[in-house]
């Protein structure tokens, strides 16, 4: 499926291309409101502490993942620019393929037409309920990502689709907290390269580590990144991501806990240990 070029008047309606970095709001970036995964999740997903409560469902089609994040992303960004620029938003947004592919460094194949279509699916079809507020409302039932998502399209002589736009409205959720609340924060250009936990140790990091370093509870960690393997497979990844130090703009180290023998031997096998989070420079390739 190929992207024509478009006319002026659809340059005219169009909330593309995106001219500023990638911003996200700052409660997407601290919980997890997605599925770790590149494949169909169709599970549901629950997190819950003292404060934070969420629960996600999912469709025939699944939970929205990570990388249907990228979407969610790139408007965010969108309306975050018209806000610095002083122009008046609205849910709903209209943009070309081929921009949200520039910036999420994807390749305007026919299979990233396809994903996109089942990403704007999953995004519209997955059901959320937080106790989170945004813009100083509550929200006490269940709402979904996009509550309109739709792909338009051309056809050539030949019968043949040819994508022209994407248009989406935003859920009230976001759109509040986007607008009123304006909690966003940049994202590192790097973040499209990462894997799906590194995404999220990185969102962590940036969401969390405002004031300089920080120490948690790996449990605590595994259950913040929403990721469902057991905590001693958590571990051994989260060795390796910190080894490697591949993630932009923070350092992770792992510390074990001294306990006490009898009542904590059985928490240190399974991989009791803290995590320090540590702000650091920025390459500039990063």
């Amino acid at each position: 499926m190929s992207e024509p070029a478009l006319t002026q008047g659809d340059l005219f309606a169009l909330d593309s291309p995106l001219l500023t970095g990638v911003r996200g709001e700052r409660s997407l970036m601290a919980f997890p409101f997605f599925a770790l995964s590149k494949g169909k999740w169709t599970k549901p997903l629950a997190y819950k502490t003292d404060t934070v409560s969420i629960e996600i469902v999912a469709t025939a089609k699944g939970v929205a993942t990570i990388y249907d994040k990228e979407v969610l992303l790139y408007i965010a960004s969108l309306m975050v620019a018209k806000l610095d620029a002083g122009v008046g938003v609205s849910q709903d947004f209209y943009f070309t393929a081929h921009d949200l592919f520039r910036v999420t460094g994807v390749n305007g194949s026919a299979r990233s037409y396809t994903r996109l279509s089942d990403a704007l699916e999953r995004l519209q079809g997955t059901q959320i309920k937080t106790n989170i507020e945004a813009g100083g409302e509550g929200q006490a039932g269940f709402f979904s990502w996009l509550s309109e998502a739709q792909l338009t399209y051309t056809k050539t002589r030949t019968g043949d689709k040819r994508l022209k736009a994407v248009k989406v409205r935003l859920c009230d959720w976001l759109y509040r907290a986007i607008q009123r609340d304006r909690r966003v924060l940049d994202y590192a250009p790097s973040y499209f390269q990462l894997g799906p936990i590194e995404r999220r140790l990185y969102e962590v990091a940036r969401s969390t580590c405002t004031e300089g370093p920080i120490d948690v509870d790996l449990e605590e960690l595994r259950l913040q990144l929403g990721y469902q393997s057991s905590l001693k497979h958590f571990r051994y990844e989260l060795k390796r991501i910190a080894d490697d130090n591949t993630i932009p703009g923070f350092g992770f180290d792992l510390v074990d806990v001294p306990t006490v023998a009898a009542k904590s031997r059985a928490r240190r096998n399974a991989g009791a240990a803290r995590v320090r989070i540590t702000p650091r420079p920025l390459l500039s390739n990063a």
